[in-house]
């Protein structure tokens, strides 16, 4: 049995570090160049806080509803069936292995540039990022209390960073604006509503990673009220900051300079604090990154743990230490899967791409089994958040990652089928699995129901 360790304030730092990780200095140049005009744009943020809400009220409804461990894991067994639950999160398993890496490596280039004048070596990227993955795998085993002080103070750095940069708007002069680029402007002419869908694929990605928060639910202190006052108090930080920094680039870089940037963040920096500027981004950037380090691996070997409860991996993966509660064969796998893939980081990437066709089928049948918990009456027998406009909230973003999905099949259909491919060979591998268990006679987990 877990250990009730999270308070609200830890609850609400572990969403704002999940969702903002490396993708707000960078998506806003893809969203502006797939927007074309500066009205598209916003509004595509504004569109994206809005599913992202809807998102956060209905998974802090199920969290409330279900507080188990591994939740992301769990509701999926729970709602439809195991096998399903062990093929999505298989594939959101190594590509968040993969993203940790790949992230990894990007904050090391940061640090890098202390030292060298041009590329980084390869060598010196993996080194930094296996001794920051080490660094928060022994935080880790230090037990959840400790792991998520640690975050508090780096996702307070992030906030920080944020905030600096925020007050680039007040520096000498706006940067002179770059001329209309004949091939980047060409998506102002596309019609209205397919510009603000491209351009809100690319902001959507910004505004991901509060789900795993159930992954906490069954160690969060009076959950019915922590779980959506957590998530909830976490998106509205989470939209009010993309929106004020999205309004300085387009204020202080220009909105035509926006489309073509290298470094956005650097060019903020920069231009409220002059060269100095640049070393203070490099810290606070490479800090930032591992705070996401460290949110991966608390979130993701909870998803394990849970796996193993339901009888698919070992034993050892949902055993804890006494005393400190941590899951340490969990914990240990995960980080080893990081480790491992950073030798392999073209092929994640690879992954990557094809399972976010994955994550957006993912986010809308996770987020379908509020409808089922409410016919089931789940979690009833006490005290549980149930989220007003129901079920309006839940529908628009079922919805919105439908046509996510459905975009990607319609203009990358390798990617979704791969996709596919990869999620029927998981789903296959489920009932080897389970066949083979059955074969040399040890017994599985029957469902929570």
């Amino acid at each position: 049995m877990s250990k009730k360790q999270l308070n609200l304030f830890d609850l609400t730092m572990i969403v704002v570090s999940l969702v903002i990780g490396m993708g707000i200095f960078r998506t806003p140049v893809e969203a502006a160049a797939r927007a074309g005009t500066p009205t598209i744009f916003f509004l595509a943020w504004v569109v994206g806080g809005v599913i992202a809400l809807c998102g956060a009220l209905t998974y802090a409804e199920i969290g409330s509803r279900y507080p188990v461990m591994g939740g992301y894991y769990r509701i999926f067994s729970y709602g439809y069936h195991p096998s399903i639950a062990f093929a999505v999160n298989c594939i959101i398993l190594v590509s968040n292995a993969g993203s940790t890496a790949v992230v990894g490596v990007i904050g090391a280039e940061y640090i890098g540039r202390f030292f060298f004048s041009g590329p980084t070596p390869q060598a010196f990227l993996q080194t930094v990022t296996i001794v920051g993955v080490a660094l928060f795998y022994t935080i880790n085993l230090l037990g959840l209390r400790m792991s998520s002080r640690v975050l508090n103070i780096l996702t307070c750095v992030k906030i920080l960073l944020i905030l600096l940069l925020l007050l680039a708007v007040f520096g000498r002069h706006p940067l002179p604006d770059s001329p209309p680029v004949l091939g980047v402007t060409a998506a102002g002419q596309l019609p209205f509503w397919k510009a603000l869908g491209f351009a809100l694929v690319a902001a959507s990605f910004s505004y991901g990673g509060y789900q795993q928060t159930i992954n906490f639910g069954g160690e969060v202190r009076s959950p019915g009220r922590t779980i959506p006052r957590g998530i909830g108090f976490g998106i509205a930080i989470i939209i009010t900051l993309y929106l004020a920094i999205n309004i300085v680039y387009t204020q202080v870089i220009g909105f035509e300079r926006l489309k073509t940037a290298n470094s956005i963040a650097a060019l903020l920096m920069e231009h409220l604090f002059g060269p100095t500027g640049d070393a203070i981004l490099r810290v606070l950037m490479f800090l930032s990154v591992m705070a996401y380090v460290n949110v991966a691996l608390m979130s993701n070997p909870r998803v394990m743990s849970a796996m193993s409860t339901e009888g698919i991996l070992p034993a050892a993966f949902r055993r804890r230490t006494p005393g400190r509660d941590v899951i340490v064969w969990s914990l240990t796998g995960f980080a080893a899967v990081i480790i491992i893939t950073l030798i392999f980081s073209s092929t994640v990437e690879k992954i990557i791409n094809y399972s976010i066709f994955l994550d957006s089928i993912g986010f809308a049948t996770s987020a379908s089994t509020v409808f089922i918990m409410r016919h089931r009456r789940t979690g009833e027998d006490r005290d549980i958040y149930r989220m007003k406009l129901f079920p309006v909230m839940p529908a628009v973003f079922i919805l919105a990652y439908v046509c996510v999905a459905t975009s990607i099949a319609i203009n990358d259909p390798m990617s979704a089928l791969y996709g596919v491919l990869i999620f029927a060979g998981c789903f296959a591998l489920y009932f080897v699995v389970r066949r083979g268990k059955k074969a040399v006679g040890l017994p599985g987990r029957p469902m929570d129901h």
